[in-house]
């Protein structure tokens, strides 16, 4: 006597040998391991949202990005206005007068810097900061207000300063040295120079150091200034390009530099497993701001280049890009068993193509 299949026994016999419901239950699989997956990246997210406030942490104790910008002269004079009007049938003229600015950039610049970069660590997180020497040498032109229709005697030469942007005063590690025809002269810190020359969109203010010239009239030759400036910083180094001609030389002890801002070097830098060196050339013909000019707003940091100092091994951005493959590894694995499934004729359980799943979620997480 044949013994008849039941329904029951033909849907079970479907369920194990239908390849059509094997591959809609694994399609299912990975849809709801894209659940977990999320998760992983999320708390990828966070773990980089915390390595950048780690980073910013250390910037705010030790010193921030750092940006310097100069040496410019800064010298007042007396603006005359005169206004006529008419009173009782009278032309009376009145006269005011107010105290401007003329500002005026270097004919040559060289600055030349060396940082010595090193990593603080802060638990599982890494920070880069740096201590730098640098050497400005700046050779201005005559001072011609002539340009301007401003009188010699309306110039306030005993008032002239040299100024020069620095956008985290917190980094200056040494008294600055700045010497004008090899005499020595006292700097102060200035928390608002008067013109744009510091990175704002890093929050900093308009911040520097200033130097009082020796002047009691117009000098009688090109002025020639030197600043030897000790200064820490984190992650970057800008300079502002000042000069009618800007020679810009850096060099550190780090072996993975990316060089970044308005201008890269003219030639390839040289990097090697210890130590970098890079220089830059930069003419006036491009940057987008004047040699001189008088109570206007210049954008100097706009033209700004540098170095920026990464971590040998992003690990946080390689876990990321790793993790977005996720679900194709896991479709990929999948694919391999059913494969091999379909081929060997062994029934592999669901529960193992779920153990397989999770197993690789696990390790992403780990990363």
């Amino acid at each position: 006597m044949e013994n008849n299949p039941t329904p029951l026994d033909r849907l079970q016999h479907w369920v194990k040998e239908s390849i059509m419901l094997k591959l809609v239950s694994i399609g299912l699989l990975s849809l709801i391991l894209l659940i977990p997956a999320s998760w992983v990246m999320s708390l990828m997210d966070e773990r980089q949202s915390r390595a950048t406030e780690v980073i910013a942490e250390i910037s705010s104790k030790w010193s921030g990005p750092q940006t310097l910008a100069g040496p410019l002269l800064r010298v007042p004079y007396t603006r005359v206005v005169k206004n006529k009007r008419w009173e009782d049938g009278k032309p009376i003229e009145e006269v005011f007068e107010s105290t401007e600015f003329a500002y005026f950039l270097p004919d040559e610049l060289m600055i030349s810097g060396d940082l010595s970069p090193h990593v603080r660590h802060r638990g599982i997180f890494d920070a880069i900061v740096y201590d730098s020497r640098l050497s400005v040498r700046a050779k201005f032109p005559d001072l011609d207000f002539a340009r301007w229709n401003i009188e010699d005697g309306r110039v306030h030469w005993a008032k002239a300063e040299l100024l020069t942007g620095i956008s985290d005063l917190r980094g200056i590690s040494e008294n600055p040295v700045i010497r004008l025809s090899s005499v020595n002269l006292p700097s102060e810190p200035i928390n608002d120079i008067g013109v744009n020359v510091n990175n704002l969109q890093d929050g900093s203010n308009e911040s520097g150091i200033v130097t009082k010239l020796p002047w009691t009239q117009r000098p009688d030759s090109a002025l020639s200034v030197t600043l030897d400036l000790q200064l820490k910083g984190s992650e970057r180094l800008y300079v502002v390009p000042a000069g009618k001609t800007t020679d810009v030389t850096l060099a550190g002890s780090w072996s993975s530099p990316s060089f970044e801002g308005a201008l890269l070097p003219v030639q390839a830098p040289d990097i090697t497993a210890e130590r970098f060196s890079a220089k830059w050339k930069v003419l006036s013909f491009n940057r987008p701001f004047a040699q001189q000019w008088i109570n206007e707003e210049q954008n100097l940091v706009g033209s700004s280049f540098g170095v920026r100092l990464d971590l040998p091994a992003d690990q946080y951005q390689k876990s990321i890009r790793t993790a977005k493959y996720g679900i194709l590894i896991i479709i990929l694995a999948f694919t391999a068993l059913f494969l091999v499934e379909i081929t060997s004729r062994v029934r592999i359980h669901p529960f193992q193509y779920i153990l397989v799943g999770v197993a690789l979620i696990i390790y992403y997480s780990l990363l």
